[in-house]
């Protein structure tokens, strides 16, 4: 009980992490939440071109931590990884308001290179690898032993984990929430320059007000060697199978297995046998660890098509709004503000989450978290399939109207149906994200080894950076497909004349069978919490 009392209330070091994650958030969501409207807007990329080119960004921005996460957790501590990704984070940011003030005093008759506009996008995606992932896992320690986050059965620990992650993806939906909002208006008014500058200028307080906060943080160092040992171990055991061939041979026959054991009791063993052992017992863990990560790549290829939904807000979402009546009075409301009613219904219903919800599942199932983490990940997945259903029906309303107006010879692109109806599917959109995204937070965060938590958040993050690219690839199929059919593609830059609702459905379909797949998956998937908690 005084446990979990004395979570309730953060520390300093935590809130802090917390404001930090949200500043983050606010720089990044102000980049790309209205990316695809500067693309063709001022760089004049065509639809799927952007769409492409956004969803590739995103997926490598969300992969990176895949990448870093190993070699932060070998060889850096979370402190210096945040100090070094932070300032490449910063310094992308600064390169892409220098490419966009360079743009803006172009010559608009000619062509610029889009090189320097892609690399300082991914120069924020390598800065991010390394940043979001050890933040978190920094975050999560700033607990003293006591308070540790554990990977057990014990009812009160597990809430604790869950609430812990709740308040984290808390902060950084409110930083979402003003990114969106406050970013998007000011790119369409007052100028992409500064649009891109104020990101720039919150990222470097961020890391003023992050080193600030230095003397209050906990520091938990692992037994470096020892995590060096384990990250290089797996070379070592199959370099000493290898050499197994050549030095102090033992030929392994095929027959029974008492035999060879009576006989090694006999035999002596030379030193580079002893070694080899030795090598083979560290190999053996490293294995056991990897083998951790593979049984959740199944589970984890299943959540793909969840990630994929998530890339049509900052798309496709964004370009049907573009075509759509969308003043209130003399305002005329950017179409990328809309992706601030994800955030919006993340923050409003997180605590009913908790309050209402839980307590009936409580009622339901008998159990005391009420539903499991698989439970709640799938339930955001039936909520995103719902979504997209709506998505679609939305445009097919679209098209008609649209096609109407065409043919009673109105020339007008926009569209007289409000904005707002496109708000039911980002709302779903943000209350799937309550269940699926927290969930697979504790999920990954809390089936991998304890040495190998920032590897765990990588995973989670992983998911939607595979799931852009997935995007993207699907875009360049279903485009090459429609197009060589003699029709105009389904994302052609002509909005009446697209079909994106086809897209949706499509989605919609795909979707429905990742589900149904996930659901027989964690029928036979057992959590490493129940028997396997000490690595």
């Amino acid at each position: 009980m005084a446990g979990a009392q004395r979570f309730k209330r953060l520390n300093k070091s935590c809130i802090l992490l917390l404001a930090i994650a949200g500043i983050e958030r606010f720089a990044f969501k102000g980049v790309s939440s209205n990316l695809v409207t500067y693309l063709t807007d001022v760089v004049n990329l065509s639809n799927s071109s952007a769409a492409k080119m956004v969803n590739s960004w995103v997926g490598f921005t969300s992969i990176m931590p895949l990448l870093v996460a190993p070699i932060a957790d070998t060889y850096w501590h979370k402190y210096s990884t945040i100090m070094a990704s932070s300032f490449l984070y910063f310094m992308g940011l600064v390169a892409l308001t220098s490419t966009t003030l360079a743009r803006s005093w172009y010559d608009r008759n000619k062509t610029m290179s889009t090189s320097f506009l892609s690399l300082s996008l991914y120069l924020i995606s390598f800065g991010q690898g390394g940043y979001n992932p050890s933040l978190q896992a920094f975050g999560a320690d700033q607990f003293d032993e006591e308070e540790e986050l554990p990977l057990n059965k014990d009812d009160t620990s597990s809430k604790n984990r869950t609430l812990f992650f709740q308040w984290w993806y808390f902060g950084i939906c409110s930083g979402s929430l003003m990114g969106v909002t406050i970013m998007s208006y000011i790119q369409e008014n007052f100028g992409w320059v500064i649009g891109f500058a104020i990101p720039a200028i919150s990222m470097l307080m961020s890391i003023l007000v992050f080193s600030c906060g230095s003397p209050i943080y906990l520091y938990k160092h692992h037994d470096e060697n020892q995590v060096k040992k384990n990250f290089m171990n797996i070379f070592q055991a199959i370099k000493s199978s290898a050499m197994k061939c050549f030095h102090c041979g033992i030929t392994i026959s095929n027959d029974k297995p008492e035999v060879l054991e009576l006989e090694l009791q006999e035999k002596p063993l030379c030193p580079e046998k002893l070694e080899s052992l030795k090598d083979s017992k560290s190999g053996i863990y490293v294995l056991s660890n990897v083998k951790v990560v593979m049984r959740l790549f199944p589970i984890w290829t299943m959540l793909l098509m969840f990630a994929v939904i998530f890339q049509q807000p900052a798309t496709f979402f964004t370009k049907q709004g573009m075509t759509m009546k969308r003043n209130i009075g003399t305002f005329k409301i950017p179409p990328a503000t809309l992706q601030s009613a994800i955030t919006l219904s993340i923050i409003l219903l997180m605590p009913l989450y908790d309050k209402i919800f839980i307590p009936i599942a409580q009622i339901i199932t008998h159990q005391n978290k009420g539903i499991s983490v698989t439970q709640r990940m799938g339930i955001g997945m039936v909520l995103s399939i719902i979504a997209m259903v709506i998505a679609a029906l939305v445009e097919m309303r679209r098209l008609e109207i649209g096609k109407a107006m065409k043919n009673s010879g109105s020339l007008s692109e926009t569209v007289p149906l409000s904005i707002f109806w496109l708000l039911p599917q980002y709302i779903l959109l943000g209350i799937s994200d309550i269940f699926t995204v927290v969930g697979m937070q504790e999920f990954f965060y809390g089936e991998v080894p304890k040495t190998m938590r920032t590897m765990g958040i990588a995973l989670y993050t992983s998911v939607f950076g595979v799931g852009s690219f997935v995007s993207a690839l699907l875009i360049t199929l279903v485009e090459v497909y429609t197009s060589s059919k003699g029709t105009p593609s389904w994302f052609c830059d002509d909005m009446n004349e697209a079909r994106l609702d086809n897209y949706y459905w499509l989605l919609t379909w795909l979707s429905v069978m990742s589900l149904v797949f996930y659901a027989l998956l964690c029928k036979y998937y057992h959590n490493r919490s129940g028997s396997d908690t000490q690595n």
